[in-house]
């Protein structure tokens, strides 16, 4: 990794600003970092002789003066964003301004190949500074190698793929995609929300004061592992309340219930929606009694942390039909309160990653050892 070159103090500043404006006069800067105007032209100065910012074009304003607009430079570098999911890994590498520059997606078991092609689309000139892997249990964060990530052997395979010398943070996927909801989902706008997520697993993403809460083990949002169930003759087991919400469980109760005289069983939750869409009713029972379910663990989450707003994401979660009984489910339980499918859908995680690996990276050329000005 080529290091971030040493800055002094405001120029620092003045970069991290135009990589979340993407572009920007020197006047703009200059508010935005709440610099003076010859602090901020000689801090533009430091950065274009670095090649971190650039000369991007002019603009005209109303009294006939124009000014120089800039962009992040070459060598401001870029990102890597990776989504472990379930069944598809998704990789982004974004710029520092968050502009993507590479995409690439295959099945779990190419992981690794995955990420080499999303590598090789970068620009060669790009220093990378950071990568962000999305896994499904984060503990601890700040660790290379959390014991309890359940990527396991996939994050292996995908870490040989990895270019030395680059910092790997661990993130947690439901925190991913609680802050795509945030800042480009159903959540925009709202600064305290819960992103609840059903599909293979269950969690909780929770947003106070438009920060994602990690909690003191990295684990805040682990609903898997709420004692379930409670019941005087019935023992809790681990991670039991995952196991009979999650989608496998859906379609085995779908199986024990499908009627000969329905035909052919879903397979999937896809199937099992659209054929409630199209009038099954055996279908449409099933689906009611997830709903219902779903409901009661949102009124669980509600009692907690009062959250205003919840946001249905996951490859059950997601799906509309949900919404009736999820919230009927909820009112009759708890206090009102908003409930609505997500908006980024399966893009959530990676998306959010990104986000993450952006603000990572930035954080990397800011923070490179400084010189008082």
């Amino acid at each position: 990794m080529a290091r971030a070159p040493r800055l002094t103090e405001s120029a620092s500043a003045v970069f991290a600003v135009l990589a979340q404006a993407g572009t920007a006069t020197r006047p703009q800067l200059a508010s935005l970092a709440r610099l003076s105007k010859p602090t901020v032209s000689s801090a533009v100065a430091e950065l274009e002789g670095v090649h971190l910012a650039a000369h991007s074009g002019t603009s005209s304003g109303g009294t006939g003066r124009s000014a120089a607009i800039y962009r992040l430079g070459p060598a401001a570098g870029a990102v890597l964003a990776v989504d472990l999911g379930p069944a598809l890994t998704r990789v982004r590498g974004c710029a520092l301004d968050g502009t993507l520059l590479a995409e690439a997606a295959g099945p779990r078991a190419d992981a690794a190949d995955v990420v080499r092609d999303a590598l090789r689309a970068l620009p060669s000139d790009a220093p990378l500074r950071t990568i962000v892997v999305a896994v499904g249990d984060v503990t601890a964060p700040e660790k290379p190698r959390p014991a309890t990530a359940k990527a396991g052997p996939v994050f292996d395979a995908v870490a040989v793929a990895l270019p030395p010398g680059v910092p790997v943070h661990l993130e947690n996927n439901v925190n991913c995609a609680a802050l795509a909801e945030l800042h480009e989902g159903a959540a925009r706008g709202r600064h305290t929300f819960g992103y609840l997520r059903i599909g293979v697993g269950i969690g909780l993403g929770i947003v106070v004061g438009g920060h994602v809460l990690a909690g003191a083990n990295g684990a805040a949002g682990e609903l898997a592992r709420l004692p379930y169930p409670w019941d005087d003759d019935l023992e809790p087991r681990h991670e039991a309340l995952e196991e009979y919400i999650a989608a496998g469980s859906l379609l085995r109760r779908a199986a024990e219930a499908w009627p000969d005289s329905d035909g052919s069983c879903p397979r999937t939750a896809e199937q099992l929606f659209a054929l409630a869409g199209q009038g099954s009713a055996t279908a449409r029972s099933i689906v009611d009694r997830h709903a219902a379910d779903v409901g009661r663990l949102a009124a669980a989450v509600t009692a907690v942390l009062d959250p205003g707003l919840l946001v249905l994401g996951g490859s059950t979660g997601a799906y509309p039909q949900l919404l009736p009984g999820v919230r009927a489910e909820l009112e009759r339980l708890s206090w009102p309160t908003e409930v609505v499918s997500s908006q980024v859908g399966d893009l959530g995680t990676v998306v959010g990653a990104a986000r993450l690996a952006v603000a990572r990276g930035v954080q990397t050329v800011t923070e490179a050892a400084r010189t008082k000005d």
